[in-house]
């Protein structure tokens, strides 16, 4: 048996955006890019066992799981495919902005490279063989590293943006997660869309902030600071999408949410890519339980941590990797 639990993601926001119709690259040279987190709930649990009689998926997602299994199955050696029983064990909602499609990719490729022998290898090179990375990436450098993930954006030529920085957070640290109804879904064709009519952005302003401010917070574990950078980054990563969206937000109902948490005094607060995920970042436990309590009977609420990235358990027990 093998077992790959991996964390969700929250995204703040990208860099640099394609304007208009096609995916130009800017005269920086690199296109999306961003800043984003990594919580350990809700998680992703994908487990590998060895199966005689050819090729299972079962759980949720099932159908997903089986096209990114069959994707880098296709990427090895025929010598190096086994027989298996893949079991999704646990794993949110897709679409909700928690980087649900690549945690599930990388926690169903992760299973079958251990399986082959091939344990070591990174978020990096399995998104390259099952296809993922096509925009974001802080996810996929998320999968292995945790914490807080800045991604570069990406050159003409790159299958994955490159890591910038990587910065662990303070351990005490939450993550109160809104999980707010599902409206309109921002993927897919309607992401692309959305893509087409941005209308422009500030991504020397953006770059700027991560580095100046979120990146400096983070190192020093200054929760005030850090919040405020995220904050800031937010609402100017969803400017250029202000026309498509209806506003900042993708959502009245996300952008009521961030102003009520930001009024009782949480600083951190932020749509999680397209949404309708909110998350507020909060400095310890008994901070996240005090809003659970005063809001829990109007929005389903979540506490997460601060994920140190993937965890992968053998039949003994003991996590590796």
């Amino acid at each position: 048996m093998i077992q790959v639990i991996a964390p969700s993601r929250l995204h703040f926001g990208l860099f640099q955006v394609p304007q208009g119709e096609g995916e130009t690259l800017p005269a920086e040279g690199r296109l999306y890019g961003g800043v984003g987190l990594m919580i350990d709930r809700p998680a992703v649990v994908v487990t590998w066992r060895a199966d005689g009689m050819g090729r299972r998926v079962e759980g949720v997602h099932a159908e997903r799981v089986q096209q990114f299994a069959a994707r880098f199955e296709a990427s090895l050696a025929v010598s190096q495919r086994r027989p298996y029983a893949l079991l999704v064990e646990r794993c949110p909602a897709q679409h909700i902005g928690l980087g649900v499609g690549t945690q599930l990719g990388l926690a169903t490729a992760k299973a079958l490279a251990t399986a082959a022998g091939y344990g070591h290898w990174s978020a990096v090179t399995l998104a390259a063989r099952i296809g993922r990375g096509e925009r974001s990436a802080v996810g996929i450098h998320g999968f292995d590293h945790g914490g807080l993930i800045v991604e570069a954006g990406k050159r003409a030529g790159e299958l994955v943006s490159p890591l910038w920085h990587h910065v662990r957070l303070p351990a005490s640290w939450r993550v109160l997660l809104i999980l707010l109804p599902q409206g309109q879904s921002w993927h897919g064709s309607q992401e692309r869309r959305a893509f087409a009519c941005a209308c422009g952005g500030a991504a020397a302003r953006l770059r700027r902030l991560a580095i100046e401010g979120l990146v400096p917070a983070a190192q020093s574990g200054d929760l005030h600071a850090f919040g405020e950078a995220v904050y800031d980054f937010n609402r100017l990563a969803g400017e250029p999408f202000r026309l498509c969206q209806g506003g900042i937000y993708a959502s009245p109902w996300i952008e009521s949410w961030v102003a009520r948490l930001r009024q009782a005094g949480l600083r951190g607060v932020g749509q999680s890519s397209w949404g309708p995920t909110v998350f507020a970042i909060v400095g310890d436990e008994e901070t996240a339980r005090h809003y659970v309590r005063r809001w829990q009977t109007e929005a389903p609420l979540l506490i997460a941590g601060i994920a140190p990235g993937h965890r992968v358990i053998h039949d003994a027990g003991e996590p590796q990797s």
